[in-house]
């Protein structure tokens, strides 16, 4: 049995990959993180495949909603023994555990899966009230409506979809999609692009993986 997911992977890394889960691979991951492991990738799988008919606002809340109640936040070091990683979405659904990054990233794919385009989506990486005082960074995923639109805020903090304007303790610092990088301002203005995600080298690494994993 094959259980294929598509993802569009950015034109500066230049290639479609097609994430297909195998039985071997299903198998693999059972291995490592149980039944309770291969039963989340296999109802990820499912969301993909039940949701592709559905509006572009149900498909945000069912994705937010997934990953924020099948996800558990761990550290990096915690869960991969390094400060810091940043995992490909099977890697973190089929492991149960990821940090803000790896919930950002996993939603991004998860959506453009759905047929979400890629130009409405954006990872943000933002400094937040809400957590450590010391270091404050925190990434989120947004989505446009419109290039310049208030964009709705998708986070694992606040599992409610707000518009940005009313998350008044996330201050955006830049951001990202697989077209391109901005500052904040200028994505927020519409502008074009100031930089590529492959100069973000936990992006580039990130991608790599992608189709590769429980091999």
């Amino acid at each position: 049995m094959l259980l294929g997911v598509s993802f569009l992977l950015p034109a500066v890394v230049g290639d479609s990959f097609n994430i297909t889960i195998s039985d071997k691979q299903f198998s693999a991951i059972e291995r490592k993180y149980k039944a309770a492991g291969r039963k989340r990738v296999a109802d990820w799988v499912q969301l993909v495949y039940s949701s592709q008919g559905r509006s572009t606002e149900e498909k945000l809340v069912l994705v937010n909603d997934f990953f924020n109640q099948n996800v558990l936040w761990v550290s990096d070091y915690d869960h991969y023994g390094v400060e810091d990683y940043w995992s490909t979405p099977l890697e973190t659904i089929a492991s149960g555990g990821g940090d803000c990054e790896d919930f950002s990233i996993a939603k991004y794919f998860t959506l453009i899966a759905l047929n979400v385009p890629m130009e409405k989506l954006t990872i943000t990486y933002v400094k937040a009230d809400t957590v450590n005082p010391v270091n404050r960074s925190h990434m989120v995923l947004t989505y446009y409506e419109r290039p310049a639109a208030v964009p709705l805020v998708l986070d694992n903090l606040n599992p409610e979809i707000k518009p940005a304007s009313e998350r008044k303790d996330l201050a955006p610092v830049y951001t990202f999609n697989g077209q391109g990088l901005w500052l904040a301002k200028e994505r927020a203005s519409g502008k074009s692009r100031s930089g590529s995600p492959s100069s973000i080298a936990l992006w580039r690494d990130m991608t790599s993986r992608m189709g590769k994993e429980f091999e």
